[in-house]
């Protein structure tokens, strides 16, 4: 055994060591090494019996042994019919073998290493009890591509809502930011595409702060007026007209906990919905707040907004500053608070990007191609970075 936990299978093979971790190994006329940067740690893992990863010299073609002691995560990390390795192979130029518990990789030294990483992430969630999606996996490999380097994975910043037992994973290091974010700061303002995201962890995060009593209560606004729509011409009661404006919000709710349990805690007016023209004149204590859709907000609407804040309460912004509804776009509030806020100690923004997408994969190349055919604005964050 060698130190750190590190543990040495059993190779049918002789070998002899050099220097800590650097390892030669002769197997019939191939020359072998084990390097610092295959070594998989007991402690990072938990995986009972750590497996070999050597490299040919000559082609730079190793392989890498891992076992499990669970048979039940192995067997959920590798899915039916082992159909999340297989999956694997869309990214990576691998070849896998698996005989019980016990996972063998074989390909050039980055692609085992990247490989690596991505079933470090995944057994995380695995261990937690979540089942692996092709979706997960994909957003294990982005994750993985772009934090080269990075010791801490998406599975340790899992949202816990507690009556339903449920968990969420961010899916890139965006989210992971987003949601380190919100944990220690008063104020979050998270900007970006749709689909990012930024009110579903939003809703989670509220969620997760009230079932630890760490709020009393949840307060859900948005703008009501969009898209040139008038409130005053449309059917029905106030309420029902402005329903579908939050209906978004709705949806996220349901999807973290269930119908009955959401009805009846909004009965209680511990999570209340509401547009946001009905947060003026009030004071939020004890409360997590969250404004979607921000982007839509007049610049007087935003103030109104920002000094509802009351003691022991948090805020997210969240909202997309390229589908501004309104019919002057520069005084979007959202965009003005860019400068307005900047370095005030407690508020934090965070920036999502088409790579943050967690729809169809078709929905960043969608949000890319707009990207780049329009014009970069001259104010918010590119303003900022110009000047």
């Amino acid at each position: 055994m060698l130190k750190d936990g590190f543990i040495l299978y059993n190779l049918q093979c002789f070998a002899y060591f050099l220097n800590h971790f650097r390892c030669v190994f002769f197997h019939g006329n191939r020359r072998y090494v084990a390097n610092e940067c295959f070594v998989i740690y007991y402690e990072k893992l938990c995986i009972k019996e750590v497996a070999r990863a050597l490299l040919d010299e000559k082609t730079e073609e190793g392989f890498l042994k891992l076992s499990f002691d669970d048979t039940n995560v192995a067997r959920n990390l590798f899915g039916p019919h082992d159909e999340n390795i297989k999956y694997l192979k869309k990214y990576f130029d691998i070849r896998a073998s698996i005989r019980g518990n016990h996972l063998t990789i074989i390909g050039n030294k980055k692609d085992i290493e990247d490989t690596n990483r991505v079933i470090s992430e995944l057994y995380g969630i695995v261990k937690k009890g979540s089942v692996i999606s092709p979706s997960d996996i994909d957003h294990a490999v982005r994750y993985v591509s772009h934090t080269h380097g990075e010791k801490e994975g998406l599975h340790k910043d899992q949202i816990y809502i507690l009556p339903s037992k449920k968990s969420i994973t961010p899916k890139s290091k965006n989210q992971k930011t987003y949601i380190d974010a919100i944990e220690t700061h008063d104020m979050v303002i998270g900007i970006g595409p749709a689909g990012t995201g930024k009110t579903y962890l939003a809703m989670a995060m509220a969620l997760s702060a009230y079932f630890k009593k760490e709020v009393s209560r949840i307060v859900l606004t948005r703008p009501a007026i969009e898209a040139g729509e008038k409130l005053g011409y449309l059917p029905g009661t106030m309420y029902e007209k402005v329903n579908p404006y939050l209906r978004p919000l709705y949806d996220a709710l349901y999807d973290m906990v269930d119908m009955e349990r959401a009805s009846r805690l909004m009965e209680r007016g511990v999570i209340e919905i509401a547009p946001l023209a009905f947060m003026r004149g009030r004071t939020l204590n004890d409360a997590f707040v969250i404004l979607d859709e921000a982007q839509n907000t007049a610049s007087e609407q935003m103030k109104m907004f920002l000094t509802r804040l009351g003691f022991s309460s948090k805020t997210v912004i969240t909202g997309d500053i390229t589908q501004i509804d309104l019919q002057d776009k520069k005084t979007s509030g959202l965009v003005e608070i860019q400068t307005i806020l900047k370095g005030i100690k407690g508020i934090r923004f965070v920036y999502f990007s088409e790579k943050d997408v967690v729809r169809h994969p078709l929905v960043q190349k969608i949000i890319k191609a707009y990207e780049m055919r329009k014009p970069a604005p001259e104010d918010g964050k590119n303003a900022e970075r110009k000047g």
